[in-house]
């Protein structure tokens, strides 16, 4: 299975092309890493995961899309965070963590809500405070700041979290960017924040890193970015980026006709127009489906996210089908023989 076969980025070896994505638990206390965490992710360490994406952890309080959610702004997190990647690491999976901030889907008690125009998401949230000047550079700084606490903390890699309608996302689309400035009025300065980013962040990083974004190929509206635009966005960006891990919506409620693999098509345009590795994800549950979008090159890695909450077994599962019994944990070989 093409799905089992390793793959080698920089000086780190996926022991299979695997993905957890990241998935908020809404456990957390006060930002901490609790025992939940350390079960949830180390089962699926345990599962054989080749890379697990630690869920969106925010640079700033009011970056938190809950009070509920990982936080990664102060060096007090660190210690929470390394027991979850030495746990990760015990069992032979990769640890990456994605730094976000949740911008005006925040529903946070942390205030102020901040996004690049006062522009709500719904009725059910709070209209954003326009973000100035000095307030995108102190943002900056915290993504940079988060990273090397991530690295600290002993994540093989960091993914910027660019998708969904959180905070950068919203920067690039001008369904919720109405800025007049140099972050807003044309695609290349509504991207900028999204390239500083980038920039600034892999500058701070070791050369043994992953550095990698996620981001949203489409609004699903006529009037917002589309794969495209995306292509273009990255353009720029791209020699700085291990992988792009490739999903779609969320900046605006659009419909969307959910299928399995329906953003596989995504993930193919960007890897084939940059060159770039990616890691497709979107109701890819079945094997035949997995093997099919790795022997097509649409993607390098694939993401199992309800799949892997259902079963964190799925990988293990895999390798026995394969008779590559000698990949399970010990402890579990007699459930397959």
């Amino acid at each position: 299975m093409v799905s089992l076969t390793p793959y080698k980025i920089r000086n780190t070896e996926l022991k299979n092309r695997i993905v957890m994505p990241p998935m908020c638990m809404y456990q957390a206390k006060n930002g901490f890493v609790q025992p939940f965490h350390l079960t949830h992710y180390a089962t699926r360490a345990i599962g054989n995961v080749g890379m697990i994406i630690v869920e969106a952890t925010a640079v700033s309080p009011e970056g938190r899309i809950t009070d509920s959610d990982l936080g990664i702004w102060d060096d007090q997190f660190i210690p929470g965070l390394k027991q979850l990647t030495d746990e990760i690491h015990r069992y032979g999976s990769i640890a990456i963590i994605q730094l976000a901030h949740a911008g005006r889907k925040s529903q946070s008690t942390a205030n102020p809500h901040i996004a690049p125009s006062p522009i709500t998401f719904s009725d059910q949230y709070e209209t954003p405070v326009q973000m100035e000047i000095d307030e995108i550079n102190e943002l900056k700084d915290n993504f940079i700041k988060a990273a090397k606490r991530a690295i600290e903390a002993g994540f093989d890699g960091i993914e910027i979290h660019g998708a969904h309608g959180y905070l950068i996302h919203e920067f690039l689309s001008p369904l919720s960017n109405h800025r007049t400035d140099n972050y807003g009025g044309t695609l290349e300065n509504q991207s900028r924040l999204l390239r500083e980013i980038i920039q600034d962040v892999k500058k701070s990083l070791p050369e043994n890193i992953i550095f990698q974004v996620r981001v949203s190929a489409s609004d699903y509206d006529p009037e917002g970015i589309d794969v495209h635009d995306v292509i273009e966005i990255l353009r720029p960006v791209r020699d700085y980026l291990d992988f792009v891990h490739v999903s779609s919506g969320g900046n605006v409620t659009r419909p969307i006709e959910l299928k399995p693999a329906y953003q596989v098509p995504f993930s193919k345009n960007i890897k084939d127009e940059l060159n770039i590795p990616t890691i497709a994800v979107g109701l890819i549950n079945e094997i035949d489906l997995i093997e099919e979008t790795l022997e097509k090159g649409e993607a390098d890695l694939i993401a199992l996210g309800r799949e892997l909450l259902r079963n964190p077994y799925f990988v293990n599962q895999l390798y026995a089908s394969d008779k590559q019994l000698n990949q399970l944990p010990e402890s579990y070989l007699r459930a397959y023989k």
